[in-house]
């Protein structure tokens, strides 16, 4: 990992994963983790304990010196259907709602500032905070019978949170006709508006999804986690700024031995080899 990629990424303290969670399920496999939703009767609602399991793993993950890509799907009939409004009203106190909000906006960043690419895989529904959690992720592949939306504002409750995620994907104007109607978007508008990067048909999901996240574990382990981090870090400095940090980045991943290498075989006119990822 080069010396830009130390000191600019922004990497959470260790938590040990828990060994029986149930809300969450992972699997490492390679260069690749795949974390998947498994509240199906509840449309994988995220309520405060798979926020906890998200926070988790996310939080192990950030420490890891060997995943590339995290692969974030779900069991059951929707992706994610947003908060759990049941428990929800369990709760009367402001306070109460404050820390929930608090840990979802903490598992949004987390997935942001994650040094992995990560992608989501959607099918079916994902709405209100489901729809937060795919925007939040780098890149989303989504089945062409997947709708979005932010539909609070039809319950009298405006998605406050689900908005700072949404507005940084797809802009102000779409995001907030998305936030103001509350109406489903189905996934063909969806990626024109540039929520869905990839669209898949809904039984070429799984394959679709795993093509992509062949496609980026393929690449230098540094040149993804260099660019990731300085994708995120140029979007919201300005001009010179970003273009400070993006050639400071460039200057030091130049000096990796896989972009040594990648150089070097091209203008030989060879395939590089990449030296192995650890497993």
């Amino acid at each position: 990992m080069n010396l830009w990629l130390k000191s600019e990424q922004k990497l959470l303290h260790l938590i040990p994963v828990e060994k029986n969670m149930t809300d969450l399920l992972r699997e490492d496999k390679g260069a690749v983790c795949t974390l998947t939703l498994n509240r199906p009767d509840q449309f994988n609602a995220l309520s405060a304990s798979l926020l906890s399991e998200l926070n988790l793993a996310l939080s192990d993950l950030a420490q890891s010196e060997h995943i590339q890509v995290i692969r974030l799907r779900a069991n059951g009939r929707a992706f994610c259907a947003g908060h759990d409004l049941r428990e929800m009203r369990t709760h009367s106190k402001p306070d109460d709602h404050r820390r929930l909000f608090s840990q979802c906006s903490t598992v949004m960043q987390q997935i942001v500032n994650a040094p992995q690419v990560v992608i989501a895989e959607v099918h079916s529904i994902a709405t209100a905070a489901g729809c937060q959690l795919a925007a939040s992720c780098d890149l989303v592949v989504a089945g062409r019978s997947a709708r979005f939306a932010v539909s609070g504002i039809n319950l009298g409750l405006f998605c406050s949170t689900p908005a700072v995620a949404l507005s940084r994907r797809i802009g102000r104007g779409k995001a907030m006709k998305m936030l103001m109607s509350g109406e489903f978007v189905p996934a063909e508008t969806a990626e024109r508006w540039g929520l869905v990067d990839t669209l898949a048909e809904d039984d070429e999901l799984d394959t679709a999804t795993q093509a992509l996240v062949a496609q980026v574990a393929a690449k230098p382990l540094a040149a993804t986690r260099t660019g990731k981090t300085l994708f995120q870090a140029q979007l919201d400095a300005d001009l010179a700024t970003a273009y400070q940090l993006a050639g400071e980045a460039m200057a030091c991943n130049m000096t990796d031995a896989d972009a040594i290498e990648g150089i070097d075989a091209f203008l030989q006119k060879r395939d590089p080899e990449f030296k192995p990822k650890a497993s």
